[in-house]
């Protein structure tokens, strides 16, 4: 995790906007996850990268925790204003300030969590959700782990890989209930993503 962090760090602004735009499968998502919460429902966002995604959730009335492991990400985010935790979801406190959460967004940054180490990272957040509250987070699928160095980021970066009945499995077993996994969504490079839907205490997700 720490090559992974220090490469994001070494090109975070690069990063950030090269993925300004927002593609539609999340918006979808996120728009979908408003809905279901209710304005000034209070979400804690694991990996808020460049910022994206705590803007619309923002705009769609949520109140938006932001966290992020990279420092860089961290500065570039209060440099526009907006507060940001630095933070690992695996050792950091997750319920201050803030918590309970009504929901928890974790869109394309527990990809890079260790495969023995998500099952501690799930349960940790599942204690700072509220019963009934949501969980949102995509992985790449494939099989076993790698590294990488594509895109804007110049370095390379540690990803873990998931199958649909491993990940549900795993995620039922850290305290959440109403497991989905959606499965073929196509990213920019050719990749397919999963994406994760729990609840907490058997309310639907």
């Amino acid at each position: 995790m720490k090559e992974t962090v220090r490469a994001y760090d070494r090109d975070a602004q690069a990063y950030a906007a090269r993925t300004a735009a927002m593609p539609a499968s999340v918006r979808a998502d996120m728009e979908h996850l408003a809905t279901q919460l209710g304005s000034g429902a209070r979400v804690l966002e694991i990996g808020s990268g460049g910022g994206r995604d705590a803007l619309l959730m923002e705009e769609l009335g949520l109140v938006v925790r932001r966290t992020d492991v990279t420092p860089g990400f961290v500065a570039l985010l209060r440099g526009a204003g907006h507060p940001c935790d630095l933070l690992d979801p695996l050792v950091d406190d997750l319920a201050s300030p803030g918590g309970p959460y009504d929901a928890v967004w974790a869109n394309a940054s527990l990809l890079h969590v260790d495969r023995d180490d998500l099952p501690t990272v799930l349960t940790r957040i599942a204690r700072v959700t509220r019963p009934g509250g949501l969980l949102r987070a995509s992985f790449k699928e494939g099989d076993g782990e790698g590294w990488s160095t594509h895109g804007t980021i110049s370095g390379p970066r540690h990803f873990t890989y998931w199958r649909a009945p491993d990940l549900e499995v795993v995620a039922a077993g850290a305290g959440w209930t109403d497991v989905v996994v959606r499965q073929g969504l196509e990213g920019d490079r050719g990749e397919t993503w999963l994406e994760l839907s729990a609840a907490r205490d058997g309310v639907s997700a």
